[in-house]
């Protein structure tokens, strides 16, 4: 029956139906209560080393002591003698690196994360996703001299290199040797972030687009890649971010030839004991790496809103 012939009841159910639902707000004291170790943990935990980071990189550093002298002068010379070649040059090999890794592992990872979500069973699912967790949970000094014996003097790999025509010594062949060993630690965490995204992709879609005609790569490229963009990003985004703040395996597989600012670091603030300029370094890559995320995910936030 119309709404107009039952009368006054129905309206005014309608109207009642449509009053807002109060929304009770928990007391401010509760989420204090709730909140109040989460923050105190972040400020300790993170903001409190920034900030003494920030303080000591503006002291000035005496040669041949640990750190900077108590009541030491404030300066900013330890950011200028960071305008030179050598530091942009390390500066750039290790964004260079370290983003050709995490391209290669998301070229690597789309399709292992979705070959295990539509093509094996649940049983070999959850051992799959078990051993993608065990890689990495597990040690990168192991990881990273495996990759080292397979690219080593009896590596499976050495004969392919050679055959390219790259000497074991040279450049280019360390800069492969580097990229692998990042790839190899990426892979896992990449693929780990992508399965969520491909098990809520309805596989219908793509049945639907193939019944229409459309070949099996063109749904591919019509259909999951665009649903899964957004969590690619992420993963390549958690990828470099893993990549340029790396430290064994540059260290191990650089053979001291391919320098990241993570070495850079570790060696002002050890062997140099120049903690001033240590901690200008990094609070410097801190501010490139988060520009670099912030462009990316501003991008792709504004890609979205288009």
């Amino acid at each position: 029956m119309p709404c107009s012939e039952r009368g006054k009841g129905c309206s005014t159910t309608t109207q009642a139906r449509r009053q807002p639902v109060a929304i009770s707000i928990p007391d401010r004291r509760d989420a204090a209560l709730t909140l109040g170790p989460a923050l105190l943990v972040f400020a300790f935990g993170f903001l409190s080393p920034l900030v003494n980071l920030a303080i000591e990189s503006l002291k000035e550093f005496t040669p041949g002591r640990v750190g900077s002298v108590e009541n030491a002068a404030a300066t900013v010379q330890n950011y200028y003698e960071l305008a030179n070649q050598a530091f942009a040059s390390v500066l750039l090999t290790t964004f260079w690196i370290g983003g050709a890794a995490a391209i290669i592992g998301q070229l690597v990872a789309f399709p292992l994360a979705y070959f295990i979500v539509r093509r094996i069973s649940p049983r070999m699912r959850a051992l799959t996703l078990g051993f993608l967790i065990t890689l990495v949970l597990s040690s990168v000094l192991i990881k990273t001299y495996a990759i080292e014996l397979t690219f080593g003097a009896v590596g499976v790999f050495r004969p392919l290199l050679l055959t390219l025509g790259l000497s074991p010594n040279s450049r280019e062949y360390i800069n492969i040797v580097v990229i692998a060993g990042l790839v190899h630690s990426i892979i896992p965490v990449a693929t780990l972030t992508l399965i969520g995204a491909m098990q809520s992709i309805d596989p219908r879609l793509l049945d639907a687009a193939q019944s229409l005609g459309a070949p099996g790569w063109k749904a591919h490229l019509s259909i999951t890649l665009p649903l899964s963009f957004p969590a690619l990003i992420s993963s390549a985004l958690v990828s470099l971010t893993f990549a340029i703040s790396a430290f064994v395996i540059p260290m191990v597989l650089g053979r001291g030839r391919v320098l990241f600012m993570s070495n850079v670091i570790y060696t002002r603030f050890s062997d140099i004991a120049n903690y001033p300029s240590g901690a200008a370094i990094s609070l410097v890559m801190l501010a490139v790496a988060l520009a670099v995320v912030a462009v990316i995910t501003f991008a792709q936030a504004w890609k979205v809103s288009r």
